[in-house]
């Protein structure tokens, strides 16, 4: 185990990206027996985690680094099995949104992931916390790097407000509930680092 902690310590910026595409093909091996491609597992999570602006296919085609029709019919497969559902925008008859059904969130109970979480779970409460500030920071700043969207939640957003008369969204100059703030969100744009992390 020292030998272990030893060669995380010194690992290099490439040596320790590889291990994160490592855990990620490793984190998806068991796919719970279900009848789930990669990509359909992603666009589940996916929709199930988003606010409702962000549940539309060019969103999704955006988090998960695709095209737009490759998006499209990896949520077509997913509507055809009944784990979602498509809907009208109310802003927009023209675009739909999608959202999980019932039966896509029992689904989840049973995700791939599970396991990694639970990996996670099990690290000292200093390098959760420590996980969990680096990677979004690191998923921004590959984003910018690509001149893609970031995706994040409310609370890290730096057009995330909260007043008197509770949370708002400078992006949509609208109001948020308080499930609302722990959504992913298309229009996220990351804090700042700290500057330890810079």
């Amino acid at each position: 185990m020292r030998y272990q902690n030893a060669m995380i310590h010194h690992a290099t910026a490439e040596e320790t990206a590889e291990l994160v595409i490592h855990l990620g093909r490793a984190a998806r091996l068991d796919d719970g027996h279900a009848r789930l491609t990669p990509a359909q597992w992603t666009a589940l999570r996916f929709l199930s985690r988003a606010n409702d602006s962000s549940r539309t296919p060019s969103a999704f085609a955006s988090f998960h680094a695709t095209t737009r029709g490759t998006a499209t019919q990896t949520l077509k497969a997913l509507e055809a099995k009944g784990l979602i559902e498509r809907r009208q925008s109310p802003d927009d008859g023209r675009s739909v949104r999608f959202a999980p059904t019932t039966a896509g969130l029992a689904l989840l109970a049973n995700d791939p992931l599970r396991d990694l979480a639970e990996a996670i779970l099990a690290l000292p409460a200093d390098l959760q916390a420590a996980l969990a500030m680096a990677m979004p920071q690191v998923v921004s700043q590959l984003a910018a790097r690509r001149d893609v969207p970031s995706f994040g939640t409310c609370r890290d957003c730096r057009h995330y407000e909260d007043g008197r008369d509770g949370a708002y969204c400078a992006c949509m100059a609208a109001g948020l509930a308080a499930g609302e703030t722990d959504l992913l969100c298309i229009n996220f744009a990351l804090e700042p680092a700290p500057p330890a992390l810079r």
